[in-house]
This record gives structure tokens, sequence and C-alpha cells, in this order.
């Protein structure tokens, strides 16, 4: 399994339990997979660079985990389609293996 790390955020005007489902949904999508989740940091609200899709801010969480590189495109197709998170990105970290 490889080390990879996940950034997204979901607009800050989202109910808490719309937050939560959709870490439930990453957590069972790694888990899935037989994927392991190292950390999760809530790093909160932060200003972005520019407005996308009217938002000024956004929630940010940082998701440290193992998994098979195979998987990826499955949690990939699945943060696509999940309407709440604006952005995300998957990162590869060969530091942490």
């Amino acid at each position: 399994m490889k080390a990879y790390e996940l950034l997204f955020f979901v607009n800050p005007a989202i109910t808490d339990e719309a937050r939560a489902a959709v870490m439930k949904r990453i957590e069972s999508t790694i888990a899935e997979s037989a994927g392991v989740i190292d950390n999760v940091d809530a790093w909160g609200k932060r200003k972005l660079a520019y407005t996308i899709d009217n938002l000024i801010e956004g929630d940010y969480t940082l998701v440290e985990f193992h998994a098979d590189p195979a998987s990826i495109a499955e949690l990939d197709r699945v943060l696509r389609i999940t309407d709440d998170v604006v952005r995300f990105k998957i990162v590869r970290r060969d530091d942490k293996e």
C-alpha cells in the first residue's frame, strides 16, 4: 500500500450532519478497498484565493491514508459525484511510506 493525502473543502454553510456524511463516505470508500486512514485533520474555514461557485470561504479537511494505487480512481470518482465537495486533491506521499 502507498501513502496518500487528500485535501478537500466543502461549502462552510452546510450543516454538521452533511459534513459528517461526506467524511463517512470518504472513510467507507477507503475502507472498501482495504485502505487505512492514518490521520484526519479538520483545518476549518479558510479564505479562498478566488471565488469558486460564489464562495469566498471553504471548510477544509486533510485526510492522510494508505491505500492500494488501484483504489484511488474509485475515491476520485466518489469525490467527483459528491455534491457537497467543492474541490479536492489527492497526492501520493513518498516521504510517508
